[in-house]
């Protein structure tokens, strides 16, 4: 089953042209030093606070640790957060 979906997914992204991440449902993280990240495709918010942010993604979350936490702009699957960005962690569900 696992690689019938790989070939359907390689299928979309090569011949379709399409993104991977948008096929895979996975996360887009930007980051402009430690200052601000624009992470897309995210699935929800689960954590906010002044030192953290969690994210729920497809198959986990996505942990940012840092300080002054600010978040600047919250749309469904979008989010910039603004800060001192000390960690990025992927956690598997």
């Amino acid at each position: 089953m696992k690689k019938w979906k790989q070939r359907i997914e390689n299928m979309f992204t090569k011949h379709l042209e399409l993104p991977s991440d948008v096929i895979l449902e996975l996360p887009r993280i930007t980051t402009i030093g430690q200052l601000h990240a624009y992470i897309e495709n995210h699935k929800g918010l689960i954590l906010f606070s002044d030192t953290e942010l969690r994210l729920r993604m497809k198959d986990g979350h996505l942990r940012i640790a840092g300080e002054n936490f600010v978040l600047k702009m919250m749309l469904p699957e979008e989010i910039l957060l603004e800060g001192k960005i000390k960690e990025l962690r992927f956690i598997d569900d």
